[in-house]
């Protein structure tokens, strides 16, 4: 197959669309980012990615905590919004009318509506270009209750989760394996014995 040669860019597609709530009780923001994703298992880490010209940049660097919302299908809206207006010139928790909760450690505000919300606490900023990466350690993780079932498992695939890819924002579709499946070995059939008399 022939392939076409572009110039240098971002191509890495698709890529989870988060509501990144940041700030306090007197001040709420929420900025909507793709460029995020996990550094370290253990210990827990994870970043954003976020110019400097941006409302949010300025609170996350000054409090130190940021919480990353992951988003659904219901959610599809607010988070275009959230990544489309700036947080100088209007609320966006009351514009779309989403909750803010502050039932955490650092009592910086989760996205209620969000079936996972991942309390982060920034390490380190490093000044990349355009945009600034913020490392942060993963303090907690909060989950939806509703989708847990009576065994105690989280069933996220549930919530619809949306993603984003090269200007659109899609459902995740059905599952077409598992973690492992390609190297799986398949069952062997039992063979039904029948009792001669």
């Amino acid at each position: 197959m022939k392939k076409q040669k572009w110039k240098a860019g971002n191509m890495i597609y698709p890529l989870p669309a988060v509501m990144v709530s940041c700030g306090d009780e007197k001040e709420a923001n929420i900025i909507t980012v793709a460029w995020t994703g996990t550094i370290c298992t253990n210990p827990p880490m994870t970043y954003i990615s976020l110019r400097p010209t941006r409302h949010s940049y300025k609170m996350i660097k000054e409090k130190g905590y940021f919480v990353i919302n992951l988003t659904t299908k219901a959610l599809a809206r607010a988070t275009d919004y959230c990544g489309v207006r700036s947080g100088k010139d209007t609320n966006k928790f009351e514009d779309m009318e989403l909750t803010p909760s502050y039932e955490n450690e650092t009592l910086c505000p989760m996205i209620g509506e969000s079936p996972v919300s991942i309390e982060c606490k920034v390490k380190e900023v490093k000044e990349l270009g355009s945009h600034h990466m913020f490392i942060a350690d993963i303090l907690n993780v909060y989950v939806d209750e509703q989708y847990i079932d009576s065994k105690g498992k989280f069933h996220l695939n549930k919530t619809e989760l949306i993603a984003y890819s090269h200007g659109s924002y899609l459902t995740l579709g059905e599952e077409i394996g598992t973690f492992g499946y390609s190297v799986k070995k398949k069952k062997k059939k039992k063979k039904n014995k029948t009792n001669k008399k």
